[in-house]
């Protein structure tokens, strides 16, 4: 273990990434405290359907970053009892039956990178994994990817925090907005809505959606692509569903409760943001994604409405994460991207890396915040 008890280091933001990054500073030897705005997980980690994958088409780099990000969890998992909210029981997507549906694109793609896929016939899905109505699956199929899964964020953080604490690390919680204190060009700490002030050498800025905002403030530009998420928490029921599912028009996964957490664009879509700031989903689109979830489930069960979580669903404006130092601001680092629980543990894990050893990580050049820059 590294110890450099010169060094301390403030992280405002209490979610995935947050948490992540403050853990592994302080297996480092850090003096690490976390600042956050309320409870943890308070915002995008407390609705993000937190599926696991690295399916479909995007830059290679990206993929070889998310394929990380997969092998950290499998190493959590590996000799632990986590199985309640840590699976990896697979993947299911499908697309409209129109002239949109790249199934077997996508399913070439897969295979020839590597990516562990099968294309099934919509009568061989439930020897596969249970729980589909094949009446759903257009006839074009639906690939299968065995080693996909989720993760209960909120459970993760609290596992993470745990650790943390007893590594030393200070959690500042409801402490309002942080905002990075700069002296002569570099960082010197984070200052509270409240006026208190946490001097530090670097910050890490994991808030989310604030991340392009709070680079604004000195300067900086991050491509800034956020946009609404709807995510509507079932109450539980029996049902054989393992599998995580992506369709046209609902995204299904299961909850350590037994449960299902859903999503959708067209639901997201529906998403009111009033003027005061405040996000409101219609109970109609409610309404619609439990329907839409039903039809999808074999048997087409009746969904019945626990919870449901809206607020701003963080992305960079083209799509690829953002991670590591302001271009010539020492010491001021960020991480914003929308994909939080499969890099969560990776990026954290890296970004930690790189504060304490002062070296860049070849995994996380593609995805500096200075490419903003011109």
């Amino acid at each position: 273990m590294t110890h450099n008890p010169a060094l301390k280091v403030v992280v405002i933001g209490g979610g995935i990434f947050g948490v992540s990054t403050a853990v592994h500073l302080a297996r480092l030897g850090v003096e690490t405290t976390i600042v956050n705005d309320g409870p943890l997980a308070n915002g995008a980690s407390s609705r993000s359907l937190a599926w696991l994958n690295s399916a479909r088409k995007r830059s290679a780099a990206y993929h070889k970053l998310r394929m990380q990000g997969l092998d950290r969890y499998r190493k959590l998992a590996a000799g632990n009892d986590y199985g309640a909210w840590l699976r990896f029981d697979g993947g299911l997507t499908w697309d409209a039956d129109n002239a949109s549906n790249q199934i077997a694109e996508i399913f070439r793609h897969e295979q020839a990178i590597g990516y562990e896929t099968r294309l099934l016939a919509p009568g061989d899905i439930a020897a596969v994994t249970p729980g589909v109505d094949a009446r759903a699956v257009s006839s074009q199929g639906a690939i299968f990817n065995a080693g996909e899964g989720w993760v209960d964020l909120p459970s993760l953080i609290g596992l993470l925090l745990k650790e943390f604490r007893e590594r030393g690390g200070c959690l500042i919680t409801d402490a309002g907005r942080a905002d990075v204190i700069l002296a002569n060009g570099r960082v010197s700490g984070v200052k509270t809505t409240s006026g208190q002030v946490v001097e530090a050498a670097a910050v890490v800025v994991a808030t989310g959606s604030a991340v392009p905002g709070m680079a604004a403030k000195v300067g900086k530009r991050i491509g800034d692509g956020t946009t609404r998420a709807l995510l509507v928490l079932t109450k539980p029921l029996q049902h054989p569903l393992r599998a995580v599912l992506n369709t046209p028009r609902v995204a299904i996964r299961p909850t350590p409760n037994g449960a299902f957490a859903l999503d959708s664009a067209w639901s997201e879509d529906e998403v009111i943001v009033r003027d005061d700031g405040a996000y409101e989903a219609k109970p109609s689109t409610i309404a619609g994604l439990l329907d839409e979830a039903s039809k999808v489930l074999e048997g087409n069960p009746t969904l019945a409405l626990e919870s449901y979580h809206t607020g701003p669903k963080p992305i960079p404006s083209d799509g690829e994460p953002v991670i590591g130092q302001l271009t010539g601001i020492p010491g001021y680092h960020v991480v914003f991207s929308h994909s939080g629980a499969t890099l969560g543990l990776v990026a954290g894990e890296l970004l930690a890396g790189e504060i304490v050893n002062g070296t860049p990580n070849s995994l996380l050049e593609p995805f500096r915040p200075g490419r903003f820059d011109s």
